[in-house]
């Protein structure tokens, strides 16, 4: 990018000439920022007012039935939403390469926003305060684990035997290899 452009937080670029054309876009842009956020704020008090006044024109029953629309919606969020819990947290930990804990140590609950939606958030932070695993081992695996390997190594089997004379079976027994089949490992 030339000295002659800058970019906006939109990713739009924009030609400037000099430093006092930038600093006069920067208070523009900050000018039209902050109307953006005032018309947001006024919409979402016109939004409360507006549904303060139907609530305040219905009836009992209509009362009555939003009330329990809404419980309904939450029911099924909530039963719904453990699950979507359960999928982000297994996406999460596998992206870190962490490990959960067990699903009956966790409360899934505690992970739902007031929404009935996973709570990212959450559930990020909680992955993130899981321990990694170790890659390192801090002894040598294979000490003190006995005869490793097959037990049949360098041993004959029955159908050895069978076309040996037993003369050579005796060899063989005098040598060592018939000992796995007669512990009866074969």
């Amino acid at each position: 990018m030339s000295d002659d452009q800058t970019t906006t937080d939109t990713g739009t670029t924009v030609s400037v000439h000099d430093g006092a054309d930038a600093a006069a876009f920067q208070a523009e842009l900050d000018k039209w920022k902050a109307l953006s956020r005032k018309n947001e704020d006024r919409f979402k008090q016109a939004s409360t007012e507006l549904e303060g006044y139907r609530q305040s024109h219905m009836s009992d029953t209509e009362k009555a039935i939003e009330a329990a629309r809404a419980e309904a919606r939450n029911a099924a969020l909530s039963e719904v939403g453990t699950k979507l819990i359960s999928a982000e947290l297994r996406a999460a930990s596998s992206a870190a390469g962490v490990t959960l804990p067990g699903a009956e140590y966790l409360n899934l609950d505690s992970f739902l926003g007031e929404d009935g939606n996973p709570d990212s958030v959450r559930i990020e932070a909680f992955v993130s305060s899981l321990p990694k695993p170790s890659t390192t081992q801090p002894y040598a695996q294979d000490l003190g684990l006995g005869r490793q390997g097959s037990p049949a190594a360098g041993q004959l089997t029955r159908e050895d035997l069978s076309r040996m004379s037993p003369r050579e079976i005796n060899e063989a027994r005098k040598a060592g290899k018939c000992e796995a089949l007669m512990r009866g490992e074969i």
